[in-house]
């Protein structure tokens, strides 16, 4: 199955919120990195805020993701 590209975002942030960004990914059978993509697309839709579109839309269902965790 083909994926869509991605791209490397790096950033600093508390340890607090690190930490409630981890029970949030926990809790939604999420990666980290997917939960802040989960978040930063919510947001967007909120705030009709457009996100261009990929040639492969990037896996953000809960199923993909335990799918993920399961097979790891």
């Amino acid at each position: 199955m083909a994926t869509a590209k991605t791209t490397t975002l790096t950033f600093r942030i508390e340890p607090g919120l690190k930490e409630a960004l981890r029970t949030a990914a926990t809790r939604e059978h999420r990666s980290i990195a997917n939960m802040v993509e989960v978040l930063i697309r919510e947001y967007c839709g909120r705030n009709d805020i457009s996100i261009p579109e990929q040639d492969a839309p990037a896996a953000t269902s809960r199923t993909t993701a335990a799918r993920r965790t399961r097979n790891r």
